[in-house]
């Protein structure tokens, strides 16, 4: 008997999309790097002890995981949900995701606060890209 595996999100039929997953991911990119930041000034003179590289991996293990958990989560979004006609209403929404995806790999190799704030910023916009081609009025709350 053979096994046949299969995962899906999306190309399916489930019609499930939201961008709360990207954006939570881009919350924890964003906690993550301030963390690091705060940590670095904080330890100036002990870099080297092994407190400080253990936690400092840490965070940027769990800041590169969100941060691909991001991109992947915008661009079911990109590719999957919003369809040609909707370029007509939304002009900018191809750059506004190729941007948002290259700030998810900015963020990735890069501890930079302007750079994790401009991500939210991205994803806020996709938020009201995607509930207004919905019909919907759903309001910008962050879980941080």
């Amino acid at each position: 008997m053979s096994v046949i595996r299969a995962e899906a999100h999306c190309d399916g039929p489930c019609g499930v999309y939201d961008p709360a997953s990207a954006r939570v991911a881009g919350e924890a990119v964003q906690s993550m790097t301030k963390k690091m930041i705060t940590l670095a000034e904080n330890h100036s003179s002990d870099c080297g002890s092994a407190t400080y590289i253990n936690t400092m991996s840490r965070y940027a293990a769990i800041k590169e995981e969100e941060a691909q958990k991001c991109k992947d989560e915008l661009l079911v979004l990109w590719t999957d949900f919003f369809k040609p006609q909707h370029l007509e209403s939304i002009p900018d929404l191809h750059d506004t995701f190729w941007k948002a995806a290259k700030l998810c790999s900015a963020c990735k190799v890069e501890v930079s606060a302007e750079h994790a704030q401009e991500l939210m910023d991205a994803i806020e916009a996709i938020h009201h890209m995607f509930w207004g081609v919905k019909g919907r009025e759903v309001p910008w709350i962050r879980a941080s």
